[in-house]
């Protein structure tokens, strides 16, 4: 008796001919440039000794444990890290409203998620122009309730990244909206209605049914969240490039400055190589941590 083949155990050459474009592509600007990457992390590689590879061992290493500019860097990084755990708590309500009945419902949804799809260089400028110290907008609103000093955002050192962080919450509001919209519809009308019957009040019902329900929508929101905002670049090289001084030089415009305007490629290798090391402690921290607020 012949045993029946499914696709499952079929493995056909040809379907390896469809993967093939896009694994070359990863090959060729992924895995090769990392490999580059990790080589010349140990290594004095710069564009200004003609690009000679000179061995120098964890001589990087040891400079990034003593570099005053890194480690401003990652505090940076982790105050704009910030702005994920804010924007998906504003985010969620917003959804939960629009999931409703509703009037101009498909509207403010397309409103809200236009940030996110707009292009990143003309939403900074004309936050610039809302930011500005004098004549902007939001500072006027400000003098007129009676703050005489309003702060000068990207113009100060002291408040430069939280401007900055209040871009990003914003831009990422829509995006998360979206995701929850698309978890909340597949929460179960019949749990809901049950809870009124039992005589839930609308807050339990939302703290008991609804958030335990949505909670694999949220890991999902905090895990991309963090590797968009921990990689984010466009926004802040567009507003402020990392100044005044380096009160807004997150670890990608550090690393940015230090491969393209000093030519240190070996040092930002190593930099580069540590912000992946961050990046995966915060992805194992979450993993670990979902399984006790995450419900399946």
């Amino acid at each position: 008796m012949k045993r029946l083949r499914t696709g499952i155990h079929d493995h056909h050459p040809i379907g390896y001919l469809f993967v093939l474009p896009s694994m070359l592509g990863i090959t060729m600007f992924y895995l090769v440039p990392a490999l580059m990457s990790f080589v010349m992390m140990f290594t004095d590689y710069s564009f200004m000794n003609r690009g000679q590879l000179n061995f120098t061992g964890l001589e990087n290493l040891e400079r990034l444990m003593n570099d005053p500019s890194f480690h401003n860097a990652v505090g940076k990084t982790l105050v704009f890290l910030l702005t994920v755990p804010a924007s998906i708590i504003l985010a969620f309500p917003i959804a939960y409203m629009l999931n409703q009945s509703v009037y101009l419902k498909k509207l403010l949804r397309t409103l809200y998620f236009l940030p996110y799809i707009m292009n990143g260089v003309a939403i900074a400028f004309v936050w610039m122009l809302l930011f500005h110290p004098s004549m902007g907008p939001i500072n006027g609103v400000l003098r007129l309730i009676g703050i005489d000093n309003p702060p000068g955002w990207m113009a100060e050192t002291s408040t430069a990244i939280y401007a900055i962080a209040i871009i990003q919450v914003w831009i990422m509001i829509g995006y998360n909206m979206i995701i929850y919209l698309a978890g909340l519809q597949d929460v179960p009308k019949e749990l809901l209605e049950a809870s009124k019957i039992d005589g839930a009040k609308l807050w339990h019902t939302i703290r008991y049914v609804t958030i335990p329900l949505v909670s694999p929508t949220t890991f999902l929101l905090l895990i991309t969240g963090f590797i968009s905002a921990i990689k984010t670049f466009g926004i802040i090289q567009a507003t402020t490039g990392g100044g005044p001084g380096e009160s807004t030089s997150v670890l990608s415009i550090y690393i940015y400055k230090t491969a393209f305007r000093y030519y240190e490629m070996g040092y930002a290798s190593a930099i580069s190589w540590m912000l992946f090391a961050i990046v995966m402690l915060i992805m194992l921290l979450n993993w670990i941590g979902q399984r006790r607020w995450v419900h399946y």
